[in-house]
């Protein structure tokens, strides 16, 4: 599949509003076209009616002036209407697209790039993009008017025709030249806000953690550079953007004095009458507006091909994981691990007996970390395999992955909402539906999932009970109300596999063994893996798995391993 484009985006940006874009062209045409015929029209009032004092002329002119007029009017407003629309609705469509890119199973599209960054990309350059939508009927719009105009001068003059129609390609040439320090400097102003947006987003969502380590300074620092940095590139582009416009502005008008120095020679000379002198003056004046109307324009498709070159980017990053294959028939749960190399495995092996609860610890934080965005299919190993059922996952769907087997992060971010939305999942309509279906069973799951997790003691202390509502990413509770919220909802979604890394870390002790009591009894008969340092987990774990320098090095109870084995008991222990 060849590599997307940013010419390739705009191209489908406009052809999906072709209707609306063609519409906005012939409106915004007759409106042009209305525009110049107003100083012809009343160059033959002159001529016809003032210069002869005929009053029956006077009014046939005055009313196809009018006429003139209304036609003018009705096209501009319609024509606009019209454009704006197709402006707004590739915007939206470019929007969606990328929505789509970014919440595609497969993932990558936030490899290498902020979620600031990439909201910038959805709305200011879609915005960009979407613009062009009503730019173009407006240059198509200008230059024909300008070729209306030019053939109005030729009735009126060949001078002044050939001039015009000579002159204005030459002005167009040196427009396109001149927009493309415009685009590069838009690109890399884009970037640079897109950066500070994301830095932004993530100094909002980390606040609490830059205080409690006391790296506010060293934050605000860092954003202070990036938002200096997307400052000067913001300057930069303005800068190119007014001597674009500017200089093409300034070449206009002395193309327009030519006009119409060169008309009045001729007039002086006799060679045409004074409604010709009005119409040829009221012509060139009228120039100005499709000349400068052309000028926004290659601003603005400059602009626009900026933003295209990022939004391509954005949807044409590579999946992080392949797999298409469905996952068919009842999942047991058993998942086995066969030389998996990544981020610090290194032939790693690991079996996990369906219908257990099995703990994994890992001596470097980073590989537990590697082995749950490889469980997620968040990465591909670099070598090894994974197999649920005796599927291997690289085959897979990730969305039917996910869906048999859930792994939970530390990290997980909760949700403006009540806190029965936050918790409470849909029935999976991949083929592999939840282990209890009905009202009535999804009431029973929630209350269970709750009590488990330990979360109905946060319902309890919120004023509307599971129907609560919380803040924005849960920050209206404490850090291990939040931790108990989202090992409610990974309970809640009754998935044939569920693997947990560090769900206990924010609780005390009391509440983590009320949690390890709960997990323990909601799962029984279905497989659970907890990747975790925690003492009290892992002793009611069926099986423990102690990896070190990236292998498996000890297999056993937790009991056994705290006696047999020092290097897992200085892990869990320490």
């Amino acid at each position: 599949m060849p590599q997307l484009t940013g010419g390739r985006v705009l191209r489908d940006a406009l052809r999906g509003q072709a209707g609306r874009i063609a519409g906005s062209a012939l409106l915004s045409t007759g409106h042009q076209g209305g525009e110049a015929m107003v100083p012809v029209v009343i160059g033959v009032v002159v001529d016809r009616a003032v210069g002869t004092g005929s009053s029956s002329e006077l009014l046939i002119w005055l009313a196809v002036l009018g006429a003139v007029f209304v036609t003018l009017s009705f096209s501009f407003r319609f024509g606009a209407r019209l454009g704006e629309r197709a402006a707004e609705q590739a915007g939206h469509a470019l929007r969606v697209r990328l929505t789509d890119r970014v919440l595609d199973a497969r993932g990558g599209a936030d490899t290498g790039r902020l979620p600031g960054a990439l909201a910038s990309v959805a709305t200011s350059d879609a915005g960009r993009v979407g613009m062009v939508a009503l730019a173009l009927p407006l240059g198509v719009a200008g230059i024909l008017g300008l070729t209306v105009g030019a053939v109005a001068l030729l009735r009126v003059s060949l001078t002044l025709g050939l001039l015009v129609l000579l002159g204005t390609p030459l002005m167009m040439g040196l427009a396109h030249l001149l927009s493309r320090p415009l685009q590069r400097r838009s690109e890399v102003e884009q970037d640079r806000i897109a950066h500070t947006a994301g830095l932004a987003a993530d100094m909002v969502g980390g606040l609490r953690v830059l205080k409690g380590i006391g790296a506010e300074r060293a934050a605000a620092e860092r954003y202070r550079l990036s938002s200096r940095a997307a400052l000067t590139a913001t300057v930069h582009a303005a800068r190119a953007k007014s001597w674009h416009d500017g200089t093409l502005l300034a070449v206009n008008g002395l193309f327009l004095a030519v006009v119409a120095l060169v008309g009045g020679r001729l007039a002086a000379d006799g060679d045409i009458s004074i409604g010709a002198l009005i119409a040829a003056v009221g012509m060139a004046q009228y120039l100005i507006g499709p000349l400068s109307m052309l000028v926004w324009v290659n601003g603005e498709l400059a602009q626009g091909r900026g933003s295209a070159v990022r939004i391509a980017e954005v949807l044409s990053s590579p999946p992080a994981v392949g797999g298409d294959a469905p996952l068919t028939g009842p999942v047991t749960g058993h998942l086995a691990v066969r030389g998996l190399t990544h981020a610090g495995l290194r032939g790693l092996d690991l079996d996990v007996t369906a219908g257990q609860l099995v703990g994994v610890v890992t001596a470097d934080p980073a590989h537990a970390e590697a082995l749950v965005d490889l469980l997620g299919r968040e990465r591909e190993p670099d070598s090894g395999t994974i197999t649920l059922d005796g599927h291997d996952l690289s085959t897979l769907d990730p969305e039917a992955v996910r869906g048999a087997l859930l792994v939970a992060a530390h990290d997980a971010d909760l949700f403006e909402g009540t806190l029965r939305d936050n918790v409470r999942t849909p029935a999976d309509d991949n083929g592999l539906p939840r282990q209890r279906t009905g009202k009535q069973a999804d009431r029973d799951l929630l209350a269970a999932a709750l009590a488990a997790s330990g979360a109905d003691e946060v319902a309890a202390t919120l004023a509307g009970g599971v129907d609560g509502v919380l803040a924005e990413r849960g920050r209206s509770l404490s850090g291990g109300q939040r931790q108990r919220v989202a090992l409610a909802r990974a309970l809640a979604a009754d998935a044939p596999v569920l693997v947990l890394h560090e769900p206990t870390t924010a609780v005390d002790a009391v509440t983590e063994l009320r949690i390890v009591n709960g997990v323990r009894r909601l799962r029984e008969g279905r497989t659970t893996v907890v990747i975790t340092t925690s003492p009290a987990l892992l002793a009611a774990a069926d099986t423990v798995h102690y990896v070190a320098d990236g292998i498996v090095t000890a297999t056993g109870t937790h009991d056994q391993l705290v006696r047999e084995h020092t290097g897992y008991r200085a892990t869990v222990l320490s």
